[in-house]
């Protein structure tokens, strides 16, 4: 008897109604942190925007979002911990031995992204991984 009601008042609603989107409620600038009042959840299937809110607060803008467009998966990430130009820690990790050096970012990165460092005494690009302490880890033969 419930489900015979539940589909009969599934029936009744038009389709598209029950799925619901999350657009910018207000201009979200790029590399900013997405907090909760800048989102509006809306009865509309936008194509790959995201279903809720939870999936975007506490992410950066990759780009400008402007008020009322769908956010997007792809234009939102895991905020940047290495901004570029920022002065790093390169660390290089071999069987137990570790070397640390001072270096350059070239990129802006989040934990687990690849970045481009410059190595402050020899002058060597490197690639590495941003760690969460902002370190870079920088793998043999990069």
């Amino acid at each position: 008897m419930r489900i015979a009601v539940l589909a009969l008042l599934a029936s009744l609603v038009p389709t598209g109604i029950l799925a619901e989107s999350v657009v910018a409620a207000r201009v979200i600038r790029a590399r900013s942190i997405i907090a909760p009042a800048d989102l509006v959840l809306v009865a509309q299937d936008l194509p790959g925007a995201v279903l809720r809110p939870q999936e975007a607060v506490g992410k950066e803008a990759r780009k400008t979002i402007y008020a009322g467009r769908p956010i997007l998966a792809e234009d939102i990430g895991p905020p940047a911990v290495i901004e570029r130009n920022q002065i790093v820690v390169l660390a290089y990790s071999v069987g137990g031995l570790t070397i640390e050096a001072e270096g350059r970012a070239l990129d802006r990165a989040a934990i687990g992204e690849s970045l481009r460092v410059i190595n402050a005494g020899s002058r060597a690009v490197l690639f590495g991984i941003a760690a969460s302490d902002g370190t870079v880890h920088v793998a043999p033969g990069s």
